[in-house]
């Protein structure tokens, strides 16, 4: 049996609006391609086509071949493109309801990308990441995505895990729940109907979802982030606001990018809660439009290689949150640890929902499902110290098994 593709290596640029993030990501790619890499360079969020003169080279949504490097691929994300392809699937799988109400499927040419198709568009390329090649049978080493500002992205990123929240709540992947579904559904159709096929096709939802996920927590993903030089206290708290929205997220910050700087203002990174370890460099101003021999000389490879194994490593352990047992001290409570560098506690936003908790933290929301201990608790308490969140949990005496005498 063949063995599953391997993933990528997959850096996501992203930043504030207007720093640079186009600039940056090519000239990351084009380092790694002469290192000897194949890389694909995608234009996710580039209205301008400001990746067209970077690259003196017109994408288009198949990968053509840069000639900076051999191994350099680039393309532009298609969204109409991928918003047909992925409307044609839902068709497929919703058949048997047209059949059912006697309809036609929509053509091809009929389907016509919607808002939110963009956002869509980049889920799409996450989740087919695997099977991700150019030219014979070898994939590439790394995936380099010009993407959109973080807030835009952070709002793409989410909506897997919402669906597929909401696909659990409306469809439960229960036996019972079919039996039970299957008169109401009769019922709507005016027709004898059975229920598995929603089921089957709730499942397939879910596992294209669960693709994107996989790429995301890939241990070879992580954020470049790309900012302008921050000036006065309005803009390091804005700065605060991305580190806090990336770490609600669990997205591995590997490296801040200040572009326009000759070096970073130690002043301005000095909140060690916000940045820890996260090394920061600088890319200079070249006083003009970067063009395609500029990204050599930007790509300064201490601040622009694609594979910094150390701050890559760091920076995936830095986004794991675990539960700590007090069982046995005074307290006799758990205590989940959540690091959100970055957050205010007036930015934040907590409250247990069932066996989630929806947590917000500086316009980003985000709902995560409770360890399974920690659903057989109560919230005892939280607070915010030095960039993590502890969240306290006492044992439900009606849910938690009684210790043994």
């Amino acid at each position: 049996m063949p063995s599953a593709p391997a993933m990528p290596r997959l850096v996501l640029v992203t930043g504030s609006g207007g720093a640079g993030r186009s600039t940056v990501a090519a000239a990351t790619a084009a380092l790694a391609a002469q290192s000897g890499e194949r890389v694909l360079l995608v234009a996710a969020d580039d209205p301008h086509r400001a990746m067209d003169g970077l690259l003196d080279h017109r994408l288009g949504g198949e990968p053509a071949r840069i000639g900076l490097e051999p191994g350099l691929f680039a393309l532009r994300l298609d969204e109409q493109t991928s918003f047909r392809a992925a409307g044609l699937r839902l068709m497929e799988r919703a058949g048997p309801l047209f059949d059912l109400l006697g309809v036609e499927p929509l053509e091809a040419d009929e389907l016509s990308a919607l808002p939110g198709a963009h956002e869509l568009a980049l889920l799409d390329l996450l989740r087919t990441l695997p099977g991700t090649a150019a030219e014979g049978a070898r994939g590439y080493d790394l995936v380099v995505v010009d993407a959109p500002p973080v807030a835009q992205l952070l709002t793409a990123l989410a909506l897997p895990a919402q669906l597929d929240a909401y696909l659990a709540r409306l469809l439960p992947d229960e036996r019972q729940a079919a039996r039970a579904l299957r008169p109401l559904l009769a019922g709507l159709a005016g027709v004898p109907m059975p229920a598995q096929w929603l089921f089957e096709a709730r499942a397939w939802a879910s596992a294209e979802l669960a693709d994107v996920r996989a790429a995301l927590d890939a241990p070879g993903t992580t954020v470049r982030l790309v900012v302008a030089p921050p000036r006065g206290p309005r803009a390091r708290a804005a700065l605060r606001a991305l580190r806090a929205g990336l770490a609600l997220h669990q997205l591995p910050l590997e490296s801040v990018i200040v572009n326009g700087a000759k070096a970073p203002n130690a002043d301005d990174w000095a909140d060690r809660t916000a940045w820890g370890g996260v090394p920061v460099h600088a890319v200079a101003d070249l006083g003009r439009e970067p063009e395609r021999g500029d990204l050599f000389e930007l790509a300064e490879p201490a601040a622009l290689a694609a594979w910094p194994e150390g701050p890559v490593l760091a920076a995936r352990e830095a986004t794991a949150w675990a539960v700590s047992d007090r069982l046995d001290s005074s307290d006799g409570q758990l205590v989940w640890h959540i690091p959100l560098p970055g957050a205010e506690r007036g930015d934040l936003d907590l409250v247990r929902r069932g066996d989630e908790l929806l947590l917000g933290v500086a316009g980003s929301r985000r709902a995560v499902p409770l360890p399974s201990a920690l659903r057989r608790c109560t919230v005892a308490g939280a607070a915010l110290r030095e960039g993590e969140l502890t969240v306290r949990f006492a044992p439900d005496p009606s849910l938690w098994p009684a210790s043994p005498r």
